[in-house]
């Protein structure tokens, strides 16, 4: 079992959610200003104009362009994107990793908007309470014994309620993002 679709949830204060963006290919979705910006901060560090940048160099950029990334994630890009080892990454496939960072920072901030849905006391927590009323409210029938389920599925700490980090975790396992 896994949580409703909460895209489909109307409230009057915010109408009603769009749904989730269709999975496709992800260089198309980057707008030419972003484009432009990822282009930018790559020739920040491509200092000798040669359309290559020295893999040491890749955390840095991702962080001009607003992003945190961990060592195991930087040594997994490297592995990706310097197949042949060279230490040097093109600007193609720089911009492929920039992409694909974007949409999952897009695909969160979605996940988190939902969340908001559910958590309409805004207390940081999904309780019992706010999604039996998101099951009514979606004409879902689901009894209350289902709809437990489904919390204790998603609910890691065990105190009953599904926080943030527990609902963006069963979401991304459930694959509906």
């Amino acid at each position: 079992m896994c949580f409703l679709d909460a895209t489909s949830v109307k409230r009057p204060s915010l109408g009603p959610v769009p749904p989730p963006r269709k999975k496709s290919s992800p260089k198309s979705e980057l707008t030419e200003e972003l484009k432009q910006e990822i282009r930018e901060a790559f020739e920040l560090f491509d200092t000798d104009a040669s359309g290559h940048i020295e893999v040491k160099e890749l955390k840095v950029a991702m962080r001009a362009l607003g992003f945190e990334p961990k060592k195991e994630e930087i040594k997994r890009m490297i592995t990706e994107v310097d197949k042949d080892g060279t230490g040097k990454i093109s600007f193609s496939d720089f911009l492929t990793v920039m992409t694909q960072k974007m949409a999952e920072k897009d695909s969160k901030e979605e996940i988190l908007k939902a969340f908001r849905l559910f958590d309409d006391d805004e207390t940081g927590k999904i309780s019992f309470r706010n999604l039996k009323r998101v099951a009514k409210e979606l004409g879902e029938n689901l009894t209350d014994e289902e709809l437990q389920e489904m919390i204790e599925e998603a609910d890691r700490d065990g105190d009953g309620e599904v926080n943030q980090g527990e609902f963006l975790r069963i979401m991304k396992k459930t694959s509906l993002y």
